[in-house]
């Protein structure tokens, strides 16, 4: 008595199993009917897909509020300490009577204009990650450190200074303000 072949009886089931598939699909009709997608599905979906593009969109916006309020910062003490360096010699060879005190008055004036430029393009050129509370403060530098190079240009060793100290006092708010308001490093 001999065992059946394994491999006789497995191809045998095999072609037994196509042979049925086929006779099955080809007697297959179409099913009538439109198909529709599951609604509660893809409104969950939908919802998935909204909430990872606005964490994705938020995420952008704070990334580039970080680097917009770093790249200000970072800035701000370098350039408006530029501007109290030269107005303080300014304000030495004025009390001093000293000969250079035109030439250091005119440069003190333009290095406080500079500085009110550096930091006006920073804010315009960061636009809209900046925090508008941020934005008021620098702008408010701006206007100081303008205010106060143009009274610097109006001195004399003759002229009354208290015009000029109350501008000098309000950059040093502004300046303070805009410390205050960015991050410590």
């Amino acid at each position: 008595m001999k065992l059946l072949n394994p491999r006789g009886f497995g191809l045998v089931c095999a072609t037994a199993a196509v042979a049925a598939g086929l006779t099955v699909s080809g007697c297959a009709d179409r099913v009538a009917g439109n198909a529709y997608p599951n609604t509660s599905e893809l409104a969950a979906y939908k919802t998935e897909a909204a909430a990872s593009s606005a964490a994705a969109t938020s995420s952008r916006r704070a990334a580039a509020q970080t680097q917009a309020i770093t790249d200000n910062c970072a800035q701000f003490p370098t350039v408006t300490g530029a501007g109290v360096v030269s107005y303080n010699a300014f304000v030495d060879a004025h009390d001093a009577n000293a000969p250079d005190y035109a030439a250091k008055r005119d440069a003190a004036a333009q290095t406080l204009e500079d500085a009110a430029t550096k930091v006006e393009t920073g804010v315009n050129t960061a636009a809209e990650p900046l925090p508008p509370e941020l934005v008021a403060k620098f702008n408010e530098y701006v206007a100081a450190a303008r205010a106060l190079a143009a009274e610097t240009r109006t001195m004399t060793y003759t002229a009354p200074v208290g015009a000029l100290n109350e501008a000098s006092k309000r950059v040093n708010d502004a300046r303070n303000a805009v410390r205050d308001a960015c991050p410590k490093r």
